[in-house]
């Protein structure tokens, strides 16, 4: 294996190649590559002389188990979120997500469980923490402009990177040297279930999930910031793994990453205008949640698109529709469907052009299929459902879960693999077809049903904003299918109407025996499904007939 690399370590060799380069852009804030790596450098060594860093080394520890000291970010996308995370690389601990939309009791429930020292928030958030019982931590405040005061004894952020960081008296740096092994935390959103830490090498995740190169030296990575500097435009919220990774592909590859503020709601208007304005070439959004109103906006306005080359869709399925109003809207564009999860990092992409779109994914290194007992991997045009799978660089584990990380994280053929749990088949020609979450499939009379399926056929109705599709018990099939429906403004449709509709595309043993119409479809603030209350409102749906 070639020589590997920490993350800092790859963000200062751009930094070195670029240094006066655009790095990060969020509303009227502008920091160059120079810029945020003085800045980083000040807050890891502020981290470093509160006592943050390495307690045990890798190769002491179990792979579910962490030596480093952790650091939960609670902030809405801005700088300082992107700023934190380098910061604590640079100090050895372990930054990580927290989601702000969490109720106290489950932010106070995520932190305890991943052993958190130390905080950087929000200000608006401070009442979170206070509510939550987790004041008592190393604080260290954003001002967000909101007017709420920092909570007792927290560290200004503009005061933490302000650290000396340069040698002590003795000679001594005040920074450690990051190393491959370090790790990389990213907790699962907990859509279908309790939340869990994913633990990467940071190694590993360069390559797996943040654009870095398997051979990476300081000169290649100095070749890839050569030429006009490309814009990528993270959309979805940093709290989620797509969005890190959309982050640190762009950094690790010289280019300038633009920031969609997200504290308030999605509003497509606001997104466009910040694509025309930049000169955005790439930006990432999250399945249907966020096509559906972009395509409304563009038949609405007109936008000068002409920098747009990709657009780059995971997370959340898009269906064909919208993939095709996006390319009849902008006929230029290529769009890129990621699959993969925190677990796997980016593993299998399908691009889709005008008159030229696909639903085939072709896997990523590593990239294969398992077959249903999880023996061996299936060969091309095998006709069975297995289980999507990558080997090599994957996970070490979920802390501090054993069990957990045998069950996704098994030995096959001698080999480390990652099984997040999607069921797929692989054609003749090695491309996989995605099928769903195992989690999501429904049993009815004894037939398999994605419901991912359902969901996208439900959706091509005319009349409908936006859908759902859970089992619920029956008497009769064990489970049936229920579709929970969003009308559009100004329309109806009845339970039945829905019924049919999905019987002309897909078999009728699939379509939705029982409707719920809802005046919303809950989503969570990445756009992925609310799954649970999606199951919970599924009680109250009609049945529409046999």
């Amino acid at each position: 294996m070639s020589a590997e690399w920490s993350l800092a370590a790859a963000i200062d060799a751009v930094a070195d190649a670029v240094p006066d380069r655009e790095m990060l852009v969020w509303t009227s804030v502008r920091r160059t590559y120079a810029e945020v790596q003085q800045r980083t450098k000040g807050l890891g060594a502020f981290f470093r002389a509160r006592g943050l860093g390495v307690q045990r080394e890798r190769a002491e520890l179990e792979r579910w188990e962490c030596g480093q000291s952790r650091v939960a970010v609670l902030l809405s996308n801005c700088p300082e979120y992107v700023e934190t995370m380098i910061g604590a690389f640079r100090a050895r601990a372990v930054p990580f997500n927290v989601n702000h939309h969490y109720h106290p009791a489950e932010v106070a429930a995520l932190l305890d469980q991943i052993g958190t020292e130390a905080i950087v928030y929000h200000r608006r958030l401070g009442p979170l923490l206070t509510e939550a019982g987790l004041s008592d931590r190393l604080l260290v405040d954003v001002d967000d402009g909101s007017g709420v005061a920092p909570l007792s004894d927290s560290v200004p952020f503009a005061a933490a990177v302000a650290t000396e960081w340069g040698a002590d008296a003795a000679g001594v740096c005040a920074l450690p040297t990051p190393w491959p092994d370090d790790l990389y935390l990213v907790c699962t959103g907990g859509t279908t279930g309790r939340p869990k830490g994913v633990l990467w090498r940071q190694g590993d995740i360069y390559v797996a999930g943040m654009g870095g190169a398997e051979d990476a030296t300081v000169e290649s990575i100095g070749a890839t910031t050569v030429g006009p500097r490309r814009v990528w435009f993270a959309v979805p919220p940093l709290m989620h793994a797509a969005a890190q990774w959309t982050v640190f592909s762009t950094l690790h590859n010289g280019g300038t990453v633009v920031l969609h503020d997200d504290a308030g709601p999605f509003d497509a208007r606001a997104i466009l205008e910040t694509v025309e304005r930049e000169g955005v070439q790439l930006f990432a959004i999250v399945g249907d949640a966020y096509a559906r109103p972009l395509v409304d906006e563009l038949r609405a306005r007109s936008y000068d698109l002409s920098a747009l080359a990709q657009m780059g869709t995971g997370g959340a399925m898009t269906s064909p529709d919208l993939k095709h109003a996006l390319l009849e809207l902008l006929p230029n564009l290529t769009i890129i469907d990621g699959y993969g999860a925190s677990e796997t990092g980016g593993m299998a992409f399908g691009a889709s052009q005008r008159n030229a779109e696909t639903r085939e994914f072709h896997g990523a290194a590593g990239a294969a299929v398992l077959s249903e007992d999880r023996s061996r991997f299936l060969e091309p045009g095998e006709d069975e459902i297995g289980w999507t799978a990558r080997v090599g660089r994957v996970p070490l584990g979920y802390l501090n879960d054993p069990d957990a990380t045998e069950r996704t994280f098994p030995i096959v053929d001698g080999r480390r693999v990652a099984v997040p749990g999607d069921r797929a088949t692989i054609g003749a020609d090695g491309a996989m077809v995605l099928l769903g979450r195992d989690s999501l499939v429904i049993n009815s009379g004894g037939e398999k049903i994605f419901v991912e399926e359902v969901e996208e056929a439900v959706r091509r109705h005319p009349d409908v904003l936006d859908a759902l599709v859970v089992g619920r018990p029956s008497e009769r099939f064990g489970e049936e299918v229920v579709a929970l429906v969003q009308c559009r403004p100004g329309t109806t449709v009845t339970g039945a109407d829905v019924r049919a509709f999905v019987a002309e595309t897909i078999s009728r043993f699939k379509a939705p025996r029982a409707v719920l119409l809802c005046d919303r479809i809950a989503r969570h603030p990445s756009g992925k499904a609310d799954y649970r209350w999606a199951r919970e409102a599924a009680v109250d749906a009609v049945e529409v007939g046999a």
